[in-house]
C-alpha cells in the first residue's frame, strides 16, 4: 500500500469569536493508504461527519492541511475543489440524496455526464456497476417507486461509477433494517477490494464497524485510537 490521506494538525471551529464557537476537530494527525476500508466511530458530536466534510471539499478547514493523493486540497479554489470533488471523490449519504425526477440509471450516470463522458460510455459503466449491486433490473424505475434499500444501492452505485479515488460514506446503513445494512457492508467492502477505491465511512453500528480493516475512534473532536483491525 501507498500514503494516499494525509491529515496534519487539522481543526474546525464553527461560529469563531462568538458565544457559539464550537471546536469540532482538534489537531488531527491522520495517514490512511490507498486502498484501505476505514470506518470512523464514536459518540454523537464527537466530529466524524465534520472530519468527513473535510476530506471530501464539502467544507474548509480552519486550521491545518489535508492531501489526498499528493494534492494538498486545503490549498486549493473553490473552482479546482468543485473539479477534485466531481472527478476524484465519490459521497454516499445516510438520506440517500438522488435526484427524484431521474430514473436510478439518469441518477447513476449524472456524475459521468458532468465529467463530459459519452453516452455508450456511460451505458457500459452503468451496465458494469448495476451488475455488481443486483439492481440491473431498477434501473428505468424512479426512486420514488424503490425501497431505501435499493435507492442506497443506486447511491452506492453513483458513487462507484466515474471510478473515483476515494469513497466517503456518512453513516450509510443508519436509515437501513439489519440485513439490508449487512448486505450493504457486503457490496462496499467487494468494491474496495475489487476496485481498490479508498472507502472511508462514519457508524455507529456494531456491525458495520466490524466490517471495517481499520477503525479511528474520535471523542471530542480528537483521534483516540488509530488502529488496523485484523
Amino acid at each position: 500500500m501507498s500514503k494516499f490521506i494525509t491529515l496534519s494538525n487539522v481543526s474546525k471551529i464553527f461560529n469563531p469569536g462568538t458565544p457559539l464557537e464550537v471546536d469540532a476537530l482538534q489537531d488531527i494527525d491522520l495517514v490512511l493508504d490507498r486502498g484501505e476500508f476505514v470506518v470512523l466511530s464514536g459518540p454523537s458530536g464527537s466530529g466524524k461527519t465534520t472530519l468527513l466534510n473535510l476530506m471530501g471539499g464539502l467544507d474548509r478547514a480552519s486550521g491545518g492541511t489535508i492531501r489526498i493523493d499528493g494534492k494538498e486540497i486545503t490549498a486549493l479554489h473553490e473552482d479546482a475543489l468543485c473539479d477534485e470533488r466531481r472527478d476524484n471523490i465519490g459521497f454516499i449519504f445516510q438520506a440517500y440524496n438522488l435526484i427524484p425526477v431521474f430514473s436510478a440509471k439518469e441518477n447513476i450516470e449524472y456524475v459521468m455526464k458532468l465529467q463530459g463522458r459519452d453516452q455508450p460510455s456511460c451505458d457500459r459503466r452503468v451496465t458494469e456497476v448495476a451488475k455488481k449491486l443486483g439492481i440491473e433490473k431498477l434501473l428505468h424505475k424512479l426512486p420514488s417507486n424503490l425501497s431505501g434499500g435499493q435507492q442506497q444501492r443506486v447511491a452506492v452505485a453513483r458513487a462507484v461509477a466515474s471510478k473515483p479515488k476515494l469513497i466517503l460514506a456518512d453513516e450509510p446503513t443508519a436509515n437501513l433494517d439489519s440485513v439490508s445494512a449487512g448486505e450493504l457492508m457486503d457490496m462496499m467492502e467487494k468494491l474496495n477490494r475489487e476496485e481498490n477505491i479508498t472507502i472511508i465511512f462514519s457508524s455507529h453500528d456494531p456491525m458495520v464497524i466490524g466490517k471495517a480493516k481499520r477503525s479511528v475512534v474520535l471523542k471530542d473532536g480528537k483521534v483516540i485510537k488509530n488502529e488496523t483491525v485484523s
